[in-house]
């Protein structure tokens, strides 16, 4: 497994050995020991949820507030998006700064995003369907949203041309950048 420091640099690329041959691929999708290794592992994993997103479906930027703040280990199993994390936490030299990073299902890549951090991502191809952990169970009184089009933010999401984001009704009404509940 190679992982890699991303401009952020507590949030990681995860790229497993993939072994491919006539009839397919096979790759160890999660190792805990492994996972220890390149990441202070506070919360084990208590949650998986998968998602299905239709062409276009954007979906956040999400998160949640302490204590039931949630790390993130997300992987694409079909289709791609665009991943977008913005670090939270006012005391990181990155605090409101923004990365992007495409993930598909033929990488096998998984990007590791820890407490602090929300996110969101926005479905490039006809379809996407995403895998992820958390650190932390969903609670919706905990629950956040930052607008995607933040313009302090300035996210530049690659929108597919004469295509406005389809977003939920939560996504809609999202909260700005400054009015966002940060970790401390």
């Amino acid at each position: 497994m190679n992982v890699t420091s991303l401009a952020i640099p507590d949030v990681r690329l995860f790229e497993p050995k993939v072994f491919t041959d006539e009839r397919g691929f096979f790759y160890e999708s999660y190792n805990q020991q492994q996972f220890e290794q390149h990441i202070r592992a506070d919360n084990p994993f208590v949650q998986d949820n998968h998602v299905h997103s239709n062409q276009g479906v954007l979906r956040g930027l999400h998160y949640q507030v302490a204590p039931m703040a949630q790390g993130k280990l997300i992987r694409v199993i079909y289709g791609t998006v665009f991943d977008v994390v913005v670090d939270l936490r006012q005391q990181s030299e990155f605090f409101g700064r923004w990365l992007g990073i495409v993930l598909s299902a033929e990488q096998h890549q998984q990007l590791w995003i820890p407490a602090g951090f929300a996110h969101g991502y926005y479905t490039l191809s006809e379809r996407s369907e995403c895998l992820y952990k958390t650190t932390n169970y969903y609670t919706p009184s905990a629950e956040r949203s930052i607008a995607w089009d933040d313009p302090q933010l300035a996210i530049d999401w690659p929108l597919l041309a004469q295509q406005s984001p389809i977003l939920s009704v939560k996504d809609r009404c999202a909260e700005a950048f400054v009015n966002a509940d940060y970790f401390v």
